[in-house]
C-alpha cells in the first residue's frame, strides 16, 4: 500500500554514503521519485514490440494453438508478466533500494554475487546481442532499400557465419546501441517518449495492411498452418507460450528494482506496470499474430521472421519507415533491459575497476565476441535461447519473492542492509552467505537444465522459468526452516 513505503532521511542517507556506498547504490528518498502511474504505463508498452517478441510468435504458430488461442495465450502470459514485475518490484519502491542492494538482502553480501552474475553478466549480455544481431537484420533491409549494392559487398564471403554487409549492417548498429547505453536514463526517457505513439501508429497500420491484404479477419483466424505440432497437449502448448514470454522478462523481471526505486509510490507502480502488460500485449496479441499470418497468406509462405514479410512490400517509403520504427524499439528495449542494467550490476560486482560508463563497454564488447547471430538461425533456436535464459533467471527470482514475502515478511533493515564495513557485522543477518538461497538457485538451475541431458525430463526444460521459479521457491522455504530449526 501507498503508505507503507519507507521514507529515508538525509541523515540516514549520509550516513551510508561515509560508509562508502556510491549515489548509484544508495535508495531514492521520496521527494525524490520522480516516475508515477503513467511513467509505469509506457515504460514497456513500446519494449513489447520488438524483433525477437514477434520472431516468438512465429514459433508459437507451428505449436499447433489456432490463431484465436495464441492471443488468448499471450494476454495470460502478459497477466503473469505483471504480476511478476510489480511483486519482485515492491522492495524497490517501498525501501528505493535498486537491485544490487535488493540481491544483497537475498543473498547476502558476498551470496549476491553469483545470482549478479547470471542477471547482468549472462543473460543481459547475451539479450544484449540477439537485440542487436535482430536490429541490424532490420538495418541490413533499409541500406539495401537505399543502396541495393550494399547487399552484395564481399561476394560470398563469410566471416564466423555471417556474410560482409551483414557483419558491417550489425557492428553499426551495436555501435549505436553502446552509445545510447552511455547516455543512460536521462536520453532513455527522452526517447522514449518519442517512440511510443510511433510504435501504436506504425504497427496498427500493418495489421490494417494485413487484414485487408486478406480480404478480413476470417482467413487470419481459420488459417491452418502446415507442419505445426498437433500432438502436443493444448495445455501444455499455453503454459509453453507462459514461459516463453515470462523468459522474455526474465532479466528485466529480476532487476526490476532499478525501476520501481523511483516510483513515487507502490501503487503506482503497480498500477502502471500491470496496465503497461495488459494493454500493451493485448494490442501485440492481436497485431503480431494478424501480421505474421496475413503476411503468409498473401505471399504464400509461411513466415516466422516480421522482416522478409515487409521486406516483400511494394512500398519502399513505407519499408523504410517501418524498418526504422524496428530499429527505435530495439535500441529502446536493448538499453532498458540490457545494457542499462548489465552496466550497473558490472559496477555492482567490481565496484572498485568498473564504473558505469566502463560497464557499459566491457557489456558491449562481450555481446558482440559470442557472435549473436547464431542464436536465430531458424524458429526453433529462438526457443532455445529463451528456455536457457528461463533456466538460468527462473531460480533467481522465486528465491527473490519468496525470501521477500515469506521470510523478511516485506521488512528490510536498511542500517543493516548498508552495512558499516568498519564495525563487527558477525550478528548482520545480511552479511556473507544466505546458504539455504544459494542451494535453492542452483539446485534448481540443475532441474532446469536437467531436460537437455536426460529426455525423460525435457518436459521440464521446455518451461524452465515456470519450473525454475517454482522448484526455487519451494526448496528456498524449505531449506529456511530445516537451516532455523538446526
Amino acid at each position: 500500500m501507498e503508505n507503507q513505503d519507507y521514507q529515508i532521511t538525509e541523515e540516514e542517507l549520509q550516513r551510508y554514503r561515509e560508509r562508502g556506498y556510491n549515489e548509484d547504490l544508495l535508495p531514492k528518498s521520496l521527494s525524490k521519485r520522480m516516475m508515477g502511474k503513467l511513467n509505469y504505463f509506457t515504460l514497456w508498452m513500446g519494449s513489447v514490440h520488438n524483433i525477437p517478441n514477434y520472431t516468438a510468435v512465429g514459433g508459437f504458430l507451428f505449436l499447433g494453438l489456432s490463431p484465436i488461442n495464441i492471443m488468448l495465450a499471450l494476454i495470460i502470459s502478459a497477466l503473469a508478466v505483471a504480476l511478476f514485475m510489480t511483486f519482485n518490484g515492491r522492495a524497490g519502491s517501498k525501501y528505493g533500494i535498486p537491485f544490487a542492494i535488493h540481491l544483497r538482502s537475498t543473498y547476502g553480501d558476498v551470496g549476491a554475487k553469483l545470482p549478479g552474475f547470471l542477471r547482468g553478466c549472462v543473460a543481459a549480455i547475451a539479450w544484449f546481442g540477439l537485440q542487436n544481431y535482430t536490429g541490424s537484420l532490420a538495418l541490413l533491409i533499409l541500406i539495401g532499400k537505399i543502396w541495393p549494392g550494399f547487399l552484395t559487398l564481399g561476394g560470398d564471403t563469410v566471416i564466423l557465419g555471417i556474410s560482409v554487409p551483414g557483419l558491417i549492417a550489425f557492428t553499426l548498429f551495436w555501435v549505436v546501441n553502446m552509445l545510447i547505453g552511455f547516455g543512460g536514463g536521462k536520453i532513455l526517457n527522452k526517447f522514449t517518449a518519442i517512440l511510443s505513439p510511433l510504435i501504436y501508429i506504425v504497427f496498427g497500420g500493418m495489421a490494417i495492411w494485413a487484414i485487408g491484404a486478406v480480404g478480413g479477419l476470417g482467413p487470419i483466424l481459420s488459417y491452418d498452418v502446415a507442419g505445426a505440432a498437433h500432438n502436443i497437449s493444448p495445455v501444455f502448448v499455453y503454459l509453453m507460450i507462459i514461459n516463453s514470454v515470462l523468459a522474455v522478462w526474465a532479466a528485466p523481471g529480476a532487476s526490476v528494482s532499478d525501476f520501481t526505486q523511483n516510483a513515487k509510490s507502490t501503487k503506482d507502480q503497480t498500477i502502471g506496470q500491470t496496465a503497461s502488460f495488459l494493454v500493451g500485449y493485448g494490442i501485440f496479441a492481436f497485431s503480431s499474430v494478424v501480421i505474421l499470418i496475413g503476411g503468409s497468406i498473401r505471399y504464400g509462405i509461411q513466415e516466422w521472421n516480421i522482416l522478409n514479410i515487409v521486406d516483400r512490400w511494394d512500398n519502399s517509403f513505407a519499408i523504410i519507415v517501418a524498418m526504422l520504427v524496428f530499429l527505435l524499439t530495439t535500441v529502446s528495449t536493448n538499453a532498458t533491459g540490457n545494457i542499462i542494467p548489465a552496466a550497473y550490476q558490472l559496477c555492482a560486482l567490481f565496484p572498485k575497476k568498473i564504473d558505469y560508463k566502463k560497464g557499459v563497454l566491457l557489456a558491449s564488447v562481450i555481446s558482440f565476441l559470442i557472435m549473436p547471430w547464431k542464436l536465430m538461425e531458424n524458429a526453433a533456436s529462438i526457443f532455445i535461447f529463451l528456455n536457457t535464459i528461463g533456466a538460468v533467471l527462473g531460480p533467481v527470482a522465486g528465491v527473490m519473492i519468496a525470501n521477500y514475502y515469506f521470510v523478511q515478511k516485506q521488512k528490510i533493515d536498511l542500517n543493516q542492509l548498508y552495512m558499516d564495513p568498519k564495525a563487527d557485522n558477525s550478528q548482520n543477518s545480511y552479511k556473507g552467505l544466505n546458504k539455504p538461497a544459494y542451494v535453492a538457485t542452483i539446485v534448481a538451475l540443475v532441474i532446469c537444465l536437467s531436460g537437455n541431458f536426460i529426455p525423460a525430463l525435457k518436459i521440464i526444460s521446455d518451461i524452465s522459468w515456470i519450473s525454475g521459479f517454482v522448484s526455487a521457491f519451494v526448496l528456498y522455504l524449505l531449506l529456511r526452516k530445516f537451516f532455523d530449526k538446526k
